[in-house]
């Protein structure tokens, strides 16, 4: 019965760290996107730093899933 506990607790705890991933990913996009929309000149700039962001927050769900 423990084992079972601790494998939905586990699944619990990945689920929720990869929609909090999912949610920032989705954030970043849109702020991404809505920068671009305001200056179309630093789209460059604003497209390396929204990778580099996203990249951050699906570290997050890989934590979440592996620890």
């Amino acid at each position: 019965m423990i084992e079972v506990i601790a494998q939905m607790t586990g699944s619990i705890q990945g689920a929720l760290g990869c929609l909090g991933a999912a949610i920032g990913v989705g954030l970043v996009g849109a702020k991404a996107a809505e920068s671009v929309g305001r200056n179309p000149g630093a789209s460059g700039k604003i497209l390396v730093q929204a990778i580099i962001g996203m990249a951050l927050a699906e570290a997050v769900a890989f934590y979440a899933i592996f620890l």
